[in-house]
Order: C-alpha cells, then structure tokens, then sequence
C-alpha cells in the first residue's frame, strides 16, 4: 500500500504548504501541522482558496508542469537522447523496453494525475463546510468547485489516453483500502470528465484567461476530449462556441508565447486558455535538485528533435521542400516557425557556448528565452516560464479537423488554418483550396499543420494514438544511437507500474504486458 500511501498523503501536504505561505502565526499556534483536518481547516473562504491553491500546486510536477515537454520523446518528434535523471528511462520505453518494471518515467506519468485527483476530490469532500463564513456564498463556492472540476477533468484525461481502463475515484477515500478498485471502463472515466466540464463550462466565468480557469478554458479542453472520441459534430460545436465567444486571439508573436516576458504581454497572452503558472518564487524545479527548461533543454539537451520534424515545415511560398532542388539538410526559405521552434544546425545562439552536443543535429528552441543566453550556472535553474496547455491555435486547428471529420471540407475549415498560418510574424499562404479540396487530401494537411503549429508542445504522441497511427509512424523509425524505435500494438495503452499492481490486487494489467 505504499504507493497508494503517497497519493492519499500528496494533498495534505500541498495544503501543509499552502498554509505556511499565507496564514499567520496565530492559526499554526493554534492549530499544529499535524493536526489540519476538515474540522480545523476548511472554515473560511480563505481556508478554500488556500485549498485551491493546493489543488493548482499538482500542476507543477513531471507530466502536468513543464517536463510534459518529454511526452515529445515518446513521439517521432524528438528523442531523449542525454540521461534524464527525473524522468529516467523514457528513453527506454522507446526502442522497446516498455513493462511494468520499467519505473521513472513510466511511474511519474501514472503518479501525477491520481495525485491531482486526489487532490481535487478532497477539495470538493470538504468545501462545503466553510459555508459557515458569511463571506462565502454559494456562488462563489460553485466557482471554486468548478476550477476544480476543471483540473480534476484535466488530469483523468491523462490517465484514460494512457492507459485506456483505469481506477476511477470520485470521492476522498476515508482509509487507504477504500482505494483499492478494479478498473473502471475507459467510457466512464470519459462520461465523468465530460461531466466535470460541463459543470465547469456552466460556472466558470466567461473571461479571458489570467491564471485561474476560466469558461474558455474548460471549452477548449471538452473540444479535445471530444474531438479524441471522434465525436466530431460535438468537438466543433463546443470549438465553435470558443471561436464565436471573443475571448481569445492569436498572439502577434509565435516565439513569445512560450517564454515569461510574452506570457505577460496582453498582445501574447490573449492566445492562452490555460497553463501551469510558474514565478521566480515557484520556479520550474528546486527539489531533488534545481533544473528547468533552461538547463534541460537550453544547456544540456536532455530533449533532441528529429529531422524528421525539421523536414516537414514548408517553404515559405507553402511549397512541398521534398519538391525543390535545395539539398535535405537547407534549412532556408522555410516556415518561420522553423526557426522559431528547433534551433538548427549550424545555428549560432548569441553568446553562447554549447556544452553538450545533440545527436540529431538539431535543439529545442520553443521555451527557451535566447536573451539570457549564455547561461550561468545561476540563470540555468532560474527559469519560470509558463507551462501553456491549451492555447488559441490548438483551438482552430481541432476544429477544423473535427469538421472535415464530419462532413469534409467547407469555408469555414479553410477559414481556421488560414487564420493559424497568417498570423503576424508566420504569414504562411493560404490553404490551396485545389490542391486540398477533398476530405483525405485536407486531413493530411491538418495532421500537418497541427505537427508543425504544436511541434514540442507535448501533443504528438496523443494526436498519433488517437488517429490510430502511432504503430505504422513510430515502429522501425530510426532513434539516436543507432537504435530503432519499437512500437507494438499493445503500446497505444501503457502498463500499469508494478507498484500499483502490487499496491491494488484488484488492479488488472493491460494485455501485451
């Protein structure tokens, strides 16, 4: 029961934390950190909004915070070619070592979204009782369970894409041996996101987003859901309901959306609909030891695209480069967002000076800021860009693609990926309505487009399972160190880790495993 043990305790001590930062010295003399509880804590709107902030805090950690860039490694996108040491043997689980054994990674993936959802469900088992603040109404409660709900939504969507059944809990357990269950269908974890955003979709306020979720937020991530069970009518017309509501625009600059400096300028984040929120006091990771997106992937590459990425991007005239006479590895001439995404070979960045090598040739730039280059030892652990989730791009592109899934190519299909590829800085042409007039040719221009638009985003191992692809794309695709990667049918579900098998008795593991 030891795993188990970890989740059930995970959220008290978020709230332990929440605590120490924003209560006084009379509450913890009054009431010792070993003795909260729903008797002494959750009394005031402050008591709730310091649990929300606990509920939040699960979002900063491995798949949920920003290494959710390493989902990439598991795609034909970019490999793990350096030691990670937090998410240790993804590497592994790419070229055919994927088993209950295989830990690290394999283990945080699992770990973070039922430490989430525990969190969750013991917000919405105990909110109800600081209605006795006068300050608090019922209103505002329903806000807060609906932010809740969103991210409660959030993280079982993780579970049920990786690992299709799975243990579904609703409530707070009052012991550890009520979380022993056996799976529930893949259908009904499902029906229980959809119905968490629906509730959130009906509370949440309908703004542009600022930190916390909002109405646009759980919109966009019901159109995800949906758009990932083929129900293609309802993914766009909830997509539709975003794009018509006005909230939410393109940035007039790609490349800023991903660092700190953007992501506080109303022109960049008018393009966010939700993310993990990070600041100099709560920076990307301090424990075991500090790290971040600067050292992992600015200075020491623990994250290498392929040039199978860097191959799919455009010229800029919108030609097919396999087309022209430019030589493979000619980089000119492309999509801006090229060189806005991987920093390319015989790039120079200014003032630095590489310490490792990449062996793919090629090195991420989405997420790392180039003015703080070159990197101190100090800067390498100080990086607090946001990590962003969902944001308006995804939002045009998934309904286009839910709407010629439905019915095929209209105007209003073109219309979305224009306005992606048009936007101030990319300026793509047009789709060529001739050359893409029919269902097939489009989609494949979507798939395309989503790869490009969302490169290193931590989408493309998703996007490949869910069109049922990932087998014939990933499988004998060469990888970094003269390996092969493998990818058997019974990897679109991951294994459950042995922990959790030996931890639940009623847990039955995947077939293939």
């Amino acid at each position: 029961m030891k795993t188990y043990k970890k989740i059930y305790n995970f959220f008290i001590g978020a709230v332990v934390a929440c605590v120490i930062w924003s209560c006084d010295d009379d509450f913890l003399e009054k009431n010792p950190l070993d003795s909260l509880s729903s008797e002494t804590f959750w009394q005031t709107e402050d008591h709730v909004v310091t649990g929300l902030a606990g509920v939040y805090a699960t979002l900063t950690e491995n798949y949920l915070g920003y290494e959710r860039v390493y989902f990439e490694c598991l795609s034909d996108n970019a490999a793990n070619a350096l030691p990670n040491f937090e998410q240790r043997f993804l590497y592994e689980m790419t070229i055919g070592a994927l088993s209950a054994v295989s830990g690290g990674a394999l283990n945080n993936m699992f770990l973070q979204p039922y430490k989430a959802v525990t969190a969750c469900n013991y917000f919405l088992a105990n909110a109800d009782n600081a209605l006795e603040d006068p300050l608090l109404t019922e209103s505002d409660l329903e806000v807060y369970k609906a932010e809740v709900r969103f991210v409660r939504a959030l993280a079982y969507f993780d579970v049920v894409q990786l690992w299709g059944d799975a243990p579904l809990y609703v409530g707070f357990p009052d012991n550890l041996d009520e979380m022993v269950v056996p799976k529930s269908s893949s259908a009904d974890i499902y029906q229980l996101i959809e119905d968490d955003l629906n509730f959130a979709i009906a509370n949440l306020p309908d703004v542009p987003y600022s930190g916390h979720a909002v109405k646009g937020s759980a919109q966009g991530l019901l159109g995800r859901v949906l758009l990932t069970q083929e129900k293609w009518d309802e993914a766009a017309n909830v997509l539709k309901e975003v794009i018509d509501g006005g909230k939410f625009q393109l940035a007039d600059s790609y490349k800023d959306i991903f660092l700190k400096g953007g992501q506080a300028n109303p022109s960049v984040n008018t393009e966010i609909l939700f993310s993990t929120k990070y600041s100099m006091n709560n920076v990307h990771r301090v424990d075991p030891v500090p790290a971040g997106i600067y050292l992992e992937l600015g200075q020491q590459y623990y994250l290498q695209p392929f040039a199978d990425l860097a191959d799919v991007y455009q010229m800029s005239n919108g030609d097919d480069p396999s087309s022209t006479s430019l030589p493979s590895e000619n980089y000119q001439n492309r999509d801006p967002r090229l060189d806005m995404t991987i920093k390319l070979p015989n790039e120079s960045w200014p003032n630095d000076v590489p310490i490792f090598s990449s062996s793919t040739g090629f090195v991420m730039e989405k997420y790392v800021d180039l003015d703080v280059m070159p990197l101190t030892s100090e800067d390498a652990f100080e990086s607090d860009n946001d990590f962003v989730h969902l944001r308006y791009a995804d939002i045009l592109l998934m309904y286009a693609e839910a709407k010629n899934e439905a019915n095929g190519p209209d105007a209003s299909v073109y219309e979305a990926i224009d306005e992606v590829r048009g936007r101030t800085g990319v300026n793509m042409p047009a789709v060529d309505r001739g050359a893409f007039a029919d269902q097939g040719s489009l989609r494949e221009f979507i798939r395309n487009e989503r790869r490009v638009e969302l490169a290193l985003e931590g989408l493309r191992y998703f996007d490949l399972k869910r069109w049922k692809i990932a087998q014939s794309e990933l499988d004998g695709m060469p990888t970094t160190n003269g390996n092969i990667m493998v990818f058997k049918d019974h990897f679109y579900k991951l294994p459950f880790p042995q922990a959790e098998l030996d931890s639940n008795p009623e847990l039955v593991q995947n077939d293939g495993y």
